[in-house]
């Protein structure tokens, strides 16, 4: 079953919102590239960055380049290894279901995540993947750390865009 974090001390909070932030930056640089805002860091227990990505489905023209899946690719490639269980995973939006496949696969040992996805969020909105019978990972969960900023930047980057057209 899912662990969701529900209480936090300060200290972990202001970490959490430290690296929330920096993913929101790389979200609004994907955005200001014509991506969907969304960016994504993993973290070692020494809270050290390991690897840092956005969304770039546009710009690679690769249904797959998800800011989720790309860090994990360059987190495992800089760890030499595809078990990140001693790692956690900050994305600014709720993972779709093929995110929460890789994360699940990569065995996060957290998932952070700001904002929940309505329409296509796999891990606690639209469905539970970490809690079906497809998991094989007991993953805990932090969601809707600095869901407010994550959510408006997501909104007003769908505003403009309607906007444009």
């Amino acid at each position: 079953m899912t662990n969701y974090i529900l209480n936090l001390n300060s200290n972990r909070l202001n970490l959490h919102q430290k690296w929330m932030k920096y993913a929101l930056n790389l979200a609004q640089n994907a955005g200001n590239n014509g991506e969907i805002p969304v960016g994504a860091v993993i973290i070692n227990k020494q809270d050290e960055l390991i690897a840092q990505a956005e969304n770039r489905k546009e710009r690679d023209q690769d249904p797959t380049s998800h800011a989720e899946i790309n860090v994990l690719r360059l987190a495992s490639e800089k760890l030499h290894t595809w078990h990140l269980e001693d790692c956690t995973l900050y994305v600014t939006l709720e993972p779709c279901p093929m995110c929460t496949g890789a994360i699940l696969q990569a065995r996060i040992g957290l998932l952070v995540y700001g904002a929940d996805d309505p329409k296509t969020g796999t891990i606690r909105t639209v469905m539970n993947l970490p809690d079906s019978a497809v998991s094989n990972h007991d993953l805990k969960v932090l969601g809707g750390v600095m869901e407010s900023a994550c959510r408006q930047q997501l909104q007003t980057w769908f505003k403009q865009k309607r906007n444009h057209s």
